[in-house]
């Protein structure tokens, strides 16, 4: 059941339940809380479970503002503030895990441990929709593209998508179709296309956390991703496992983009095993400034597609 809180004069709606030490679960680009749906049950189980609708998403306002990922970290951080939450373990989906990242980046002293679920920000690959979606004249396309007759006819092709492949997006194809259809609200297609731009444009993802990866050296870090993801491809995740040293990794074989969807039970066991194994981060800004002075001679190469 959604719950409403105004910041900064904004409506923000988020999911809260259960309780224990609180986890924040962070959708992606286009959906929403209802995403975590099938987890957020069991999760609950023993931690307070908090998951909002970004800003722009599901059902939080909408307005002409600022949609980058800093500013959702800032929105995360001012929630969490007003709920009387000083510390959490931060789970991200997608664009979910850029903003998980900025947000440990940005308030490591309110960020325990880190998961990440095919996370954007770890190279330019992305489905080509999402690079054609920040591209100039979008709005119009979007438009055309959700009017009522152009839906009927995707809800005509969409057995057809899926015999062909699904259009690059396998197992998800039908949970992304029903995302597509929420475009036909233009305050929701000004906001995904806000969104959009500030995290892609035509070659790809153009924000990376692989220049800052050593900062969370003592930040417990779980990775999960499904082996037929046809959104942020799987090899993303050898790559921040290895950009991350110490790092966990779960690999759903068989699960799209969305592993929480495939395999909701064994989410919930890994997420709980991982909080339940892994010290609290405890942030030193003695310790945080001299990592910061030392820095890294180079980011760790973002994976090849042809790898």
């Amino acid at each position: 059941m959604l719950e409403y809180r105004d910041v900064h004069g904004y409506r923000r709606a988020y999911r809260i339940a259960g309780e224990g030490p609180p986890l924040l679960l962070v959708h992606g680009i286009g959906d929403s809380s209802r995403t975590w749906d099938e987890v957020l049950p069991g999760l609950a189980r023993r931690h307070t479970v908090i998951a909002p609708d970004l800003l722009g998403h599901g059902e939080s306002a909408k307005p002409r503002g600022d949609y980058s990922i800093a500013a959702y970290a800032c929105g995360m951080r001012d929630l969490l503030t007003v709920l009387g939450v000083d510390r959490v373990t931060v789970a991200g989906h997608s664009l979910g895990g850029g903003v998980a990242m900025q947000f440990a980046y940005q308030f490591p002293e309110r960020c325990e441990r880190l998961v990440l679920i095919g996370s954007a920000g770890l190279g330019r690959e992305v489905h080509p929709v999402f690079r054609l979606a920040a591209g100039p004249g979008t709005g119009l396309g979007m438009y055309l593209a959700t009017a009522p007759p152009a839906r009927a006819l995707v809800r005509l092709a969409a057995p057809a998508l899926r015999l062909a492949g699904g259009a690059g997006l396998g197992p998800d194809l039908g949970y992304v179709l029903g995302r597509y259809r929420a475009f036909a609200d233009p305050t929701s297609r000004r906001a995904f296309l806000r969104t959009i731009r500030a995290a892609a444009d035509l070659r790809g993802q153009a924000i990376t956390m692989l220049d800052r990866c050593y900062l969370a050296r003592r930040l417990p870090v779980l990775i999960i991703w499904g082996t037929r993801d046809g959104i942020i491809p799987v090899r993303h995740a050898a790559v921040a496992h290895d950009a991350l040293p110490g790092s966990r990794l779960e690999v759903f074989e068989g699960a799209g983009h969305f592993p929480h969807h495939a395999d909701p039970e064994r989410f919930v066991k890994v997420v709980e095993e991982f909080i339940g194994s892994a010290e609290p981060a405890v942030h030193d800004r003695a310790a945080w400034r001299e990592i910061l002075r030392e820095g890294r001679a180079a980011a760790p190469a973002e994976p090849s597609s042809g790898s």
